[in-house]
Parts: structure tokens; sequence; C-alpha cells
């Protein structure tokens, strides 16, 4: 038994130090990505939810946990795609929301602050923090992000968009 929880404590830590390739240094689990690290059958199995149905990061992401866990001395783990609850930005840490705004991204909102499906919402910029923002396209440099622009600042900036 302590030999187990050991492995999973290693596999856990391995998994938690994967980053979200679209946005630099943010990691998975603050992100809210990585539901879990659990053993199945002997076998260490790390469980992610997207943050959206085809989200391109996905296999990046697990690729990346794979080679963590490897680098961990965890050679036979698997990754499984979670789609049942579905990601929700409530699962994005205080932590993870601090590190989109130092890199100019706007946070989601909470999920019951969302606005209709696929529907624009007016945001902050997290420059100056100003309300007079406008939208310059519905993606910004990822799929997972619109594009605004200040008008007081004048300054682009992207926001987390939810699906």
């Amino acid at each position: 038994m302590v030999a187990a929880i050991s492995l999973l404590d290693r596999a856990r830590d391995a998994a938690a130090s994967v980053c979200d390739p679209e946005i630099p240094g943010l990691s998975i689990v603050d992100l809210g990505v990585l539901r879990d690290v659990v053993l199945v059958d002997g076998v260490v199995e790390a469980r992610i939810t997207p943050t959206y149905s085809g989200c391109p990061a996905m296999d990046m992401i697990a690729r990346d946990i794979e080679v963590a866990l490897l680098h961990a001395g965890i050679p036979n783990a698997r990754v499984r795609r979670v789609l049942a609850p579905a990601w929700t930005t409530d699962w994005i840490s205080p932590t993870g929301r601090a590190h989109l705004e130092s890199l100019g991204i706007v946070p989601p909102p909470a999920a019951g602050a969302r606005p209709a499906l696929f529907a624009l919402r007016a945001v902050r910029c997290p420059h100056c923090g100003s309300a007079q923002t406008e939208t310059l396209a519905a993606f910004g440099t990822t799929a997972c992000k619109s594009l605004h622009r200040c008008l007081d600042c004048r300054e682009p900036f992207d926001a987390f968009k939810c699906h």
C-alpha cells in the first residue's frame, strides 16, 4: 500500500508539472484540465478533461503527461480523456486566473455568469482596467481566445472564451 501511495504521489507530481501548450506557464492543474491520477489494475492513469470539445491542445497535453510520467519512472502509464462532467470555468484555480491576468489574458467568468453560447462578452482591459473595450475578432491567438482592444489605452489583448 505504501508503494502504491508513493507511486501515485510521484505520478500526480509529474502530471501536475505539465503546462498548457497554448498558455505559457499555466499548469493543467490550475487550468482544471487534470482531473485525477489513479491506479487502475496496477497501471497509473491520468484523467484529463478538455476545456472544449475538439481542443487541439489535448493531444499535446496527453503526450506531455506521458513523457512526464516516463521521466518520473512510470513507463506504462496511460492518459484517459474524461468528457463528463464537462469542463467548467469554475475549475480554473485562483492561481490560474492570476496567471492568465499576468499574461494579459482576461480570465473567463464563473460558469453561472456566462453569456449565451457563442456570444461575446464585454471584458475589462487587463492592462489598464478600463471597461471601454471592443471585440476585434471572435478568435484570437488560439481558438480558445477572442481578440479585443482597449479604447482607452489602445492595447490589444486576448480574452479566454468559453465554448
